[in-house]
């Protein structure tokens, strides 16, 4: 009885989506063509940084791949496929839904850890380890999804398990903050990065994330465009490896300065003309 209940929930929630993805059919193809190719070019530069031994962008690359996985199963089911096929599809998409959440978690903790104890880290930052921390968030992901499909348990211990992380995210971000005075080795470029990237996966989180995940958890299946925005997670990310890049921080930081410094002038010219047409006047 309680396996049919979870199935039948498990299925309303597929039609749900899917309902909503095709509400949003052209925004959906819009994200898809952008992020589509940015993503691909993100991950060959990113590989060619790994083999030149940079180890840093290692979960970077696995979280862009997750995002191909996703981006790959939202035009499949943006198209008309019987039944079976959706189930099938959004299966997948939810392996790479949690292993997404996974890497998240990593560069997060990777972060925190460059902040909180930075000598230890960096000493201990292996390939190897990186590598391993990978294989274990795909095989968690791969055996979560397919055990909740053989169990039939229903969208509910998948909701649950992707909650589990927001504590350790917002663990990670009041951390930084914490220790970014006591932080002497890290350059306040870096900081900067770390701030930012760690700020951009909360709110990449908090905004995609959890609606989808109260929605399940509460079984409020009558929300409407906020259980499909898991399906906008490719986007942020995209966002978030931009920021993550080298400079990428300063240089909208100074993009901002100067159009600040531009109206400045601007009123400050504005004001001197008055002034002197209320001079020329007397």
């Amino acid at each position: 009885m309680q396996r049919t209940e979870n199935r039948h929930q498990h299925t309303e929630v597929i039609q749900v989506v899917v309902l909503q993805l095709s509400k949003l059919k052209i925004v959906c193809w819009i994200v898809i063509v952008i992020c589509l190719p940015l993503i691909i070019l993100a991950i060959y530069y990113l590989y060619y940084l790994v083999r030149h031994n940079h180890v840093a962008p290692i979960y970077v690359i696995n979280l862009l791949i997750s995002d191909l996985i996703q981006l790959c199963c939202m035009a499949t089911l943006l198209g008309k496929l019987k039944f079976v096929w959706v189930d099938i599809i959004f299966s997948i998409h939810n392996i790479g839904v949690m292993a997404s959440v996974g890497f998240m978690v990593c560069i997060s903790l990777e972060r925190y850890l460059l902040i909180a104890l930075p000598l230890w880290y960096r000493s201990r930052r292996t390939m190897k380890v990186s590598v391993v921390v990978c294989v274990v968030v795909w095989v968690l992901a791969l055996v979560v999804i397919c055990s909740d499909i053989l169990s039939q348990g229903g969208p509910m211990p998948i909701a649950v398990i992707l909650l589990l992380p927001f504590p350790v995210l917002i663990f990670s971000v009041v951390g930084i903050f914490k220790g970014l005075s006591a932080a002497i080795s890290v350059s306040s470029e870096e900081k900067r990065r770390i701030v930012g990237a760690t700020i951009l996966v909360l709110l990449n989180y908090t905004l995609l994330f959890l609606p989808f995940i109260i929605g399940t958890i509460t079984h409020d299946y009558t929300m409407t465009d906020p259980l499909a925005f898991i399906f906008f997670n490719p986007l942020g990310d995209l966002v978030l490896y931009v920021f993550m890049r080298k400079g990428a921080i300063d240089k909208i930081l100074a993009s901002l300065c100067c159009c600040r410094m531009e109206t400045q002038q601007q009123q400050i010219i504005t004001v001197n003309d008055d002034s002197m047409k209320t001079v020329s006047s007397v």
